[in-house]
């Protein structure tokens, strides 16, 4: 018997992440993305802590603040800038 998977593309877990998108853009941060808060989940904080159960899966969704989410975006971006060249740019620079 195959078991449950509790991660961003169970459809429970994916429906609690809807619903604390929604808080989080209307309490501080209007501009989020679905995409960035499945990448903080799946690439952070279930990383570190894969959920065993829906109820767990829930809970650390839940528990999710703006503030973490900004830091792990941040590096994110940095990370992200690191690995591409300066040409990529070129349209933000004027070249």
């Amino acid at each position: 018997m195959r078991t449950a998977q509790f991660d961003v593309d169970n459809t429970e877990v994916q429906m609690i992440m809807v619903i604390k998108l929604q808080q989080l853009k209307r309490e501080s941060l209007n501009s989020l993305t679905y995409q960035s808060l499945e990448s903080y989940l799946s690439e952070d904080l279930f990383r570190k802590h894969p959920p065993r159960s829906l109820h767990e899966a829930a809970a650390e969704i839940i528990s999710v603040n703006a503030d973490d989410l900004v830091k792990f975006l941040a590096r994110k971006a940095l990370e992200d800038g690191k690995r591409q060249s300066l040409s990529d740019f070129s349209d933000l620079i004027g070249g």
